[in-house]
């Protein structure tokens, strides 16, 4: 622990003071040095207390078995001691906690073991490691079985993207080689047809060959082969997580804690910092529930207020830009800095929330806050995805007759080519931006932290002694100290780490389920997504294991077997992903509108002759026309003067006659989306059943250790237990 140097008939120092012997009458070791304007704290605790601790893991009910070796390692010592120092309390019923809120101590932290660190740094934590294995087991005897956890998650998802990475690169270059020989792309860049104003003030007509671009765009994602990627993908998610099962469940019966409960160890804990202490009780309030569930909702309206905001600055957008694709660009890059301002705000009312419901324990507070936090951050990177996905360029009416917002704000259209582009391009940017920007700041800032906190220090500490050196290649022996110069120098370069708190690895999560949720849910419409992924992944490993192991303070090792709530979190993903994708092929592209033109609207049906493909004419088929001449039509004269010449009318992607009534062909498309959105998705869920029925969770190697374990351990306990109701039975029959 670390505080502020202060005279000794201060408040703050008084209670240091007060702290400090309650610490001491439990037989803690505090050492005490002063460095400058900071005293240092060393803690160590004694051995009684890791015995009660073994003690209590053995005779537990749903512990038992773990392992309860006579060794206690050194992570679990840590975890124990941190513990402990935490709910310690001083008189007036303070616990360290509520001490460093007001300044009385300015931290604590566990401290990196150089033998072990510079092990780990040499075979793991370095950029030239990118594509080795990771020690897992390493990791866990060093950071806990947490850490080691979502390593290993981050890894077998990172191995399992490669497939899907490979698929869609081939579905790109599938779309790539339409690029300029489609009959759509002929149709858009040689067409004169002029296309009405995007915006009610300053927009004027505009020709659809203007875009030639943006429809090349559009086919390079929106093609056949994005069906077929969408069905594999909803498949893959299926198989990630049941493999992702029994991959979890043969590193958890290695570490021997698959029997293992975090409440269980929580009460172990709390009974060998005091054997006096009452179990805090499960308590539920319905109007607790009822204010959190509305503040949550409260939330997740606002998060709409971006969809709101889109709209607001899409006409704003058109004036600037010749065509929609700047607009959507610019769109894109501002709704990514709301996001920014957004997260902020969602882990504050996240955490207010989670105090408002008084849970019971620290692992109900994470539960508890991480579904609230994924909440909040789902709706606010993809209430602007969905908007995009399912609405836009669907519910803007037509000339004449615009839906506006409060009736006022006229909403987006379309591209003539489809919509899906404009769902790629915001989902590119926020993704591509988001872990581009999210790294740089993962690894820069501890560095420049670091380097700022050597430039503060008042003079250099004392170079290690030689007998102290030599320590640190061999782990010390009971009883074995460094000298107080080299301990001072220790607890110093650990102090000017960047600082980590509990909720440091669900940052790390949170990332990568979000990065989850892009790659699987919209990945119809960025196939290229699992490849972004990938080459993220790749440094993202190494950069959490670097920034863990020398930027950062050491992590309090935390036990589990689990990855916790983020498991159903994850299964959501994948359901949900198989509901979007299927309305984003059905929906959102032309997949369904150019088929039904090709078999029942195209030329080949018709029998023309001389048509090279059958999709000719596909593009002026799905537009209608508005004439001037029509009193309802309210363009202004300057806003349909092109190339110095007046347009007496302009098209619009819609399926209208000349009266703007609906025609037979949009019906005729709607129920052909409906029945493929249907069969796609049942299809899936039938897949994804077989896949869950047919992968066990837990390998036969793995179930047979667990049942040779569990015997072994019974036939111990049984042989003391034996020889005394033997002696019990002589005892009776003599008397």
């Amino acid at each position: 622990m670390v505080a502020k140097l202060m005279n000794e008939g201060e408040r703050h120092a008084r209670k240091q003071k007060e702290y400090i012997e309650q610490l001491q009458n439990k037989n803690f070791k505090v050492t005490k040095i002063i460095n400058d304007n900071l005293v240092f704290y060393g803690i160590q605790a004694p051995k009684e207390i890791f015995q009660k601790y073994r003690y209590l893991l053995k005779i537990s009910d749903a512990c038992s078995g773990s392992s309860t070796d006579s060794n206690i390692s050194l992570s679990t010592r840590i975890r124990i001691v941190h513990f402990i120092i935490n709910h310690t309390q001083i008189g007036t019923k303070e616990n360290l906690r509520d001490l460093m809120k007001a300044k009385v101590f300015e931290t604590r932290f566990c401290l990196h073991e150089k033998r072990k660190q510079k092990e780990l740094k040499e075979e793991w934590a370095r950029w030239t490691a990118c594509f080795k294995g990771q020690p897992v087991t390493k990791v866990r005897d060093y950071f806990g079985e947490k850490v080691a956890l979502y390593f290993l998650w981050l890894g077998w998802y990172t191995f399992l993207l490669i497939l899907p990475a490979v698929i869609g690169i081939l579905v790109f270059l599938y779309g790539l080689s339409y690029f300029n020989s489609s009959p759509l792309v002929q149709e858009v860049c040689e067409s004169n047809t002029v296309m009405c104003p995007l915006c009610d003030n300053g927009c004027k007509v505009w020709k659809l060959s203007d875009t030639c671009s943006y429809a090349k765009l559009s086919l390079l994602f929106d093609n056949n082969g994005t069906v077929f990627f969408a069905m594999f993908m909803a498949i893959w998610t299926t198989l990630f997580m049941e493999f992702w099962k029994r991959h979890l469940a043969s590193y958890v019966c290695e570490w021997r804690v698959t029997d293992w409960s975090e409440s269980e160890e929580e009460l172990i804990l709390e009974l060998v910092n005091n054997a006096d202490c009452r179990p805090k009780m499960y308590k539920h309030s319905y109007l607790r529930t009822a204010l959190v569930l509305i503040c949550m909702l409260v939330i997740i309206g606002l998060t709409h207020f971006l969809v709101v905001f889109r709209v607001l600055v899409a006409g704003l957008l058109a004036k600037d830009f010749k065509s929609n694709l700047g607009s959507m660009l610019a769109g894109a890059v501002l709704h990514f800095i709301i996001i920014t301002v957004m997260t902020k705000v969602n882990r504050i009312v996240a955490l207010k929330l989670c105090k408002i419901e008084e849970t019971r324990t620290f692992a109900d507070t994470e539960k508890s806050f991480t579904v609230k936090m994924f909440t909040f951050q789902f709706f606010t990177y993809f209430c602007s995805l969905f908007y995009v996905a399912f609405f836009l360029g669907r519910i803007n009416g037509h000339p004449g007759e615009y839906v506006r917002l409060a009736g006022q704000w006229r909403l987006e259209e379309c591209h003539p080519s489809g919509c899906l582009t404009d769902l790629f391009i915001q989902m590119a940017i926020i993704m591509v931006l988001k872990q581009i920007i999210s790294n740089m700041f993962e690894y820069f800032g501890p560095l420049f932290k670091k380097f700022l906190e050597k430039r503060k220090r008042q003079h250099k500490l004392q170079r290690k002694c030689a007998t102290c050196y030599l320590k640190d290649d061999y782990p010390l022996k009971e009883g074995q100290e460094l000298c107080e110069n080299c301990k001072l120098r220790d607890w110093h370069t650990n102090y000017e780490l960047t600082d980590v708190d509990s909720f440091s690895l669900f940052n790390e999560f949170l990332e990568m389920v979000i990065q989850f949720s892009f790659t699987t849910i919209f990945v119809a419409a960025f196939p290229l997504a699992p490849l972004f992924a990938l080459l993220n992944n790749v440094i993202e490993i190494r950069l959490d294991a670097i920034k863990m192991v020398t930027l950062e303070r050491r992590m309090v090792p935390k036990k589990t077997n689990t990855i916790g709530v983020w498991i159903d979190i994850l299964e959501a993903i994948g359901v949900l992903a198989v509901i979007v994708n299927g309305l984003v092929i059905g929906v959102s592209s032309d997949f369904i509108p150019r088929l039904v033109y090709r078999y029942v609207y195209g030329p080949c049906v018709n029998g023309t002759a001389g048509v090279k493909d059958c999709m000719s004419g596909y593009i002026n088929n799905t537009l209608s026309v508005a004439s001037m001449a029509d009193s309802r039509v309210k363009f202004d004269l300057d806003q349909m003067v092109t190339d110095g010449i007046l347009a007496t009318s302009c098209s619009y992607k819609d399926y209208r006659d000349t009266d703007f009534n609906i025609t037979h062909q949009f019906w005729l498309i709607l129920a052909v989306r409906f029945a493929f959105v249907i069969l796609f998705e049942h299809v899936l869920v039938i897949c994804k059943f077989i896949a869950s029925w047919f992968i066990p969770p837990s390998p036969m190697n793995v179930k047979n250790d667990g049942l040779m374990d569990k015997f072994r351990r019974l036939q111990e306990d049984l042989k003391p237990s034996s020889s005394v109701r033997m002696d019990k039975r002589v005892y009776f029959s003599d008397h």
